[in-house]
């Protein structure tokens, strides 16, 4: 995006012309003193935009551009700030994709930001009206960018709106200025990767209270929407509570601990005087909360802490008060000079119920500053909505593994006269997958095998499977042809009993809404009966909504092996039917589940062009278990993405 014309709608606070579109005094702007990215229209954007500048900030000042030396972190938070803003502002009232540009101006230091959305009929709006988030860091509107701002305005172009602000820095003495300058911004993107240290980088070293309290009037909103995206992606109960220590020492607190319980707990010591505002100071009446996290602004004092802790944990007589209020000071563990000091608890809710207690410290302070206390109190819901999450992923993390383990077959049968090899990969590794198979043995020397695919995830499709898989097996047990077991498993599919099986099974993740009907459980499936004879293996199958399977010769022939027809679970009265052939020695057949036909490269697939037929005649030759690593790896190297399907693939070969 090039420089921006004559404003129709400005806000400015300095001078007539807009900043930005002063005459630089060197010339054209430094091509890598400029930071762009196209953001999609979704609550990740800001987030996303925060990254792009932290970034941008960080290559800058490595890269010792002309004017990083008054890049101060003061700043790259306000810059921060107004990018989040103006990009939600665009986000919620546009609603188109964004456009962010960063330039640093060389050699004042200044930075330009600029936002545009391809709704240019919309002004932008002031968030008062309404608020987009329930998160109170985003949409704070323009009235905080104009604040932060030296100037600010709006551009209007065809098809187009631009949103810009220039801030700069402000001059102040010579010892505050360098000592500002010490610290750089930071690579949210980089600190990420290294884990627990992105915390360090959100709260860095308190310097002096006047600075300490223009961050907290400032950076503040910065820290905690950067937090707020940090601890919303972690899935573990005890890396959210190291990551909070990490975030409120040392710039909110000398130490931190967080105690955490079990949501079925629910009690409490009821016993004993009330010796800290609030505290019941013995531990009777259930297990107690579990120390998980203790954190010191100097490390050689942790083990002594924790040990002081553990003894006298947390036990408030209001549960749902989320706090703060004071907590017993452990003078015992810490050295002289801190044997005094304040120490306050937040209790950690979530959803209504109590998941543990945040305890925060600082020596020296007869009480902590209202402003501290605040921000932790906001820190402290976050903590909390993250613990619940990371319990609600576990909860669902481990009925997947029980269900998953119910779905599978435990061994899959050894067939006289045919090598077989299954491969079967989930999307989602916490989940049940929707792609099952099986391999047993039927009795009167036949052998059956199934390949399906259930529409949907989770636990609904499980029940399908679930389902599915047993009445495969006694329908085979039975003697039933291979079309007489569709139609059954079709109209069982239809079945009353089903769909109640499958109401429970929604209801188990998350609480049916008035209206919620029963869902669809539509089945696509290939079943086939396998019986050896001298000199091959006799094969009947059908094919229900499901990938037709592939026949592979040894010349590298390649044909498919049945004919489509309806999905299971669509029309109750629907008869099937179902081919014989021969499976010769040397001969392959190829099952697989969509997750392989329909594996996605851009706009293409990967059975385009008969791409899975291609893929199958490159094989020839080839023992059962190298034919199925072979496909699995094509079918991985066609996309550059992670699938986002289930694969399941197997491969019946005659001796």
């Amino acid at each position: 995006m090039g420089a921006i014309p004559t404003q129709r709608e400005t806000a400015r606070r300095v001078s007539d012309a807009p900043a930005h579109l002063r005459a630089l005094p060197h010339g054209p702007a430094n091509p890598r003193a400029r930071a762009h990215a196209t953001l999609p229209g979704s609550p990740a954007a800001p987030g996303s935009a925060r990254a792009l500048l932290r970034t941008a900030f960080t290559d800058w000042a490595r890269l010792g551009l002309p004017g990083t030396d008054h890049l101060t972190d003061g700043l790259a938070d306000d810059a921060v700030l107004v990018a989040s803003e103006l990009v939600t502002n665009a986000v919620v009232h546009a609603g188109t994709d964004v456009e962010v540009v960063c330039r640093l101006e060389e050699p004042t230091g200044a930075l330009v930001l600029e936002v545009c959305d391809r709704h240019p009929s919309r002004a932008p709006r002031d968030s008062d009206a309404e608020s987009p988030y329930e998160t109170p860091e985003y949409g704070r509107g323009l009235r905080l960018v104009a604040t932060l701002a030296e100037s600010w305005g709006v551009t209007y172009r065809k098809g187009a709106k631009t949103v810009w602000a220039r801030l700069s820095h402000e001059d102040e003495e010579g010892e505050e200025r360098a000592e500002e300058d010490e610290t750089t911004a930071y690579d949210s993107g980089q600190a990420r990767e290294r884990g627990l240290d992105v915390a360090g980088f959100l709260a860095p070293e308190p310097r002096r209270p006047e600075r300490d309290r223009d961050w907290l009037n400032r950076g503040a909103l910065s820290f905690l929407a950067e937090a707020s995206d940090l601890l919303a992606g972690q899935l573990d109960e005890n890396l959210v509570a190291a990551l909070a220590g990490q975030l409120i020492v040392p710039r909110l607190a000398d130490w931190c601990a967080v105690w955490l319980e079990d949501e079925v707990m629910g009690r409490w010591g009821s016993g004993g005087s009330d010796s800290a505002g609030g505290w019941a100071a013995d531990g009777t009446g259930g297990t107690g909360p579990r120390l998980a996290r203790v954190w010191h602004g100097s490390e050689n004092r942790i083990e002594q802490l924790r040990r002081a802790l553990e003894k006298d944990p947390p036990h408030p007589r209001d549960g749902l008060r989320s706090g703060p209020v004071p907590y017993p000071w452990p003078g015992q563990a810490l050295d002289l000079r801190d044997a005094h000091g304040t120490a306050l608890a937040y209790r950690l809710i979530a959803g209504g119920r109590p998941l543990g207690t945040l305890v925060i410290g600082r020596s020296g302070l007869l009480r902590f500053p209202d402003e501290i206390t605040g921000l932790v109190e906001d820190l402290s819901r976050r903590v909390a909505l993250a613990i619940g999450a990371a319990r609600q992923y576990a909860r669902q993390a481990t009925i997947s593994r029980v269900l998953q383990r119910g779905l599978l077959p435990t061994a899959v049968a050894e067939i006289p006269g045919v090598h077989s090899a299954l491969v079967h990969e989930p999307c989602d590794k916490g989940g049940p997958s929707g792609d099952f198979y099986d391999l047993f043995p039927a009795g009167d020397g036949r052998w059956c095998f199934a390949v399906g695919d259930v529409q949907g995830k989770g636990p609904e499709a499980a029940v399908v499977i679930g389902l599915a898989r047993p009445w495969l097996r006694l329908l085979a047990r039975e003697g039933y042809r291979v079309a007489d077991v569709l139609d059954r498993l079709n109209r069982l599919l239809l079945d009353d009993a089903t769909e109640a099986a499958d109401a429970a099974a929604r209801a188990l993740v998350h609480p049916v809404a008035p209206g919620d009907g029963p869902q669809t459980r539509f089945l696509s499936l290939l079943y086939g009966e396998l019986a050896p004879f001298e000199g091959g293996v006799r094969v009947t199958l059908a094919s229900a909504g499901h990938p037709l399977p592939l026949l592979l010769g040894p010349d590298g022939t390649v044909r498919t092996a049945a004919r489509p027809q309806t999905l299971l679970g669509v029309i109750e009265d629907e008869t099937y039917t179902s081919e014989t052939f021969e499976l010769l020695p040397g001969e392959t057949l190829l099952c697989v589940t969509d997750g392989v036909t329909e594996r996605r490269s851009g706009s293409r697939q990967f059975d385009d062009s008969d791409g899975l037929a291609t893929a199958l005649a490159g094989c020839a030759g080839l023992s059962a278990q190298l034919i199925a690593e072979r496909i699995k790896r094509l079918v991985h190297e066609f996309g550059g993405r992670p699938p986002e399907d289930d694969l399941a693939l197997l491969v019946l070969q005659a001796e």
